[in-house]
């Protein structure tokens, strides 16, 4: 397996969120990716940087999974808010389509309200080339698999899998685990994005529901009482050309390692049938007990029956890093994970 991360990343680095009416200070930060990388250096894993993180070619494929607009408002809205009369340092929404808006704003408190569909994504004057270091960390791995790796794992922060063909939203700008899987179909007719993040990757759903070409599946917390709580229901299965190329299993908040393994057989039986020749893991560890976002209830062993699970399907695979905050366990779940997955490498089982 090959491992792919780029310190710019660190350039994003929000100072806070909203989180129920309040100002708090934002889990999603650079120490994500320094517990991350004491995980696997326990391991004796290192990783490697990729040699640019700003290519005419990653972003015509960024222009693939998001509109050109939103790509171009990512790069320009921190200078174009600074502008404004008073306006603070951080680029945050104070207004929202809600219901569906008539027509894209030219102002940018307009934009940044349709772009940013929720309070979790300050932008900083930083964030944008951040964000491009974490999506080139992500075309790394997949290329890493295209010439002809087994596995290659991409540490991205801020997490991806909720950021849409036109919007961010829950902490993600780039939506790498669907960058990941358009660099795999340059070469795989058929391309299968398998999430387990504890938060259903509602940006990455809408960027293949109606295609037929790459089937997505996610097991996550019941959004009928969490997070993205509009999206994620098991009656989204797909349209037009994707009908029934899109799969959901909500669970129960609370739910164990043992559900969640339960559901994650649902998720690759359904799979199989789709003929996938090639995968993409959206790995959250978030759904650990004590994450701070916690709604299930994993433990840290639970992580490496979900890597070992997960090698066995036996197809390339990049592991693209979403989800997983501050706690002590944070670098062991990582760890645990890796030791199931490479363990079944190892013994000929992925």
């Amino acid at each position: 397996m090959e491992f792919f991360y780029h310190p710019d990343q660190e350039r994003h680095a929000p100072p806070s969120f909203l989180l129920r009416g309040r100002q708090v200070a934002s889990p999603e930060g650079p120490v994500r990716a320094r517990m991350l990388l004491e995980g696997l250096a326990s391991l004796g894993i290192a990783v490697t940087s990729p040699a640019t993180t700003d290519s005419p070619r990653l972003r015509e494929r960024l222009a693939r999974v998001h509109t050109r607009r939103y790509l171009d408002f990512l790069e320009t809205i921190h200078a174009r808010w600074s502008a404004l009369p008073e306006a603070a340092e951080v680029v945050s929404p104070n207004v929202h389509p809600c219901g569906g808006g008539h027509h894209y704003p030219r102002h940018p408190v307009g934009q940044v309200g349709w772009h940013m569909h929720d309070m979790a994504c300050p932008l900083t004057a930083d964030t944008f080339r951040g964000v491009m270091a974490n999506a080139a960390s992500a075309e790394a791995a997949a290329e890493a698999v295209l010439a002809g790796a087994a596995s290659a794992y991409a540490l991205c922060r801020p997490p991806g899998h909720h950021a849409g063909p036109d919007r961010a939203g829950g902490f993600c700008f780039l939506n790498n685990s669907a960058l990941a899987a358009e660099v795999l179909r340059e070469r795989y007719a058929r391309v299968a994005i398998l999430d387990v993040d504890l938060h259903h990757g509602n940006g990455t759903q809408d960027i293949f529901y109606a295609r037929g070409d790459v089937w997505t599946g996610s097991v996550h917390a019941d959004p009928a009482d969490f997070y993205p709580f509009f999206w994620g229901g098991a009656d989204e299965t797909g349209e037009g050309e994707g009908r029934g190329a899109n799969l959901n299993v909500p669970l129960p908040l609370g739910s164990d390692g043992t559900a969640f393994m339960a559901a994650l057989e649902t998720l690759i039986e359904a799979m199989s049938s789709f003929q996938a020749e090639a995968l993409v893991v959206p790995l959250g560890l978030d759904a650990h007990r004590d994450d701070p976002l916690a709604g299930l209830a994993l433990e840290t062993e639970d992580f490496e029956a979900i890597g070992r699970r997960l090698a066995a399907i036996a197809l390339p695979t990049v592991l693209i890093q979403e989800g997983g905050y501050p706690t002590e366990h944070l670098g062991r779940n990582l760890a645990a994970f890796m030791r199931g997955f490479n363990g079944a490498e190892r013994l000929g089982e992925g």
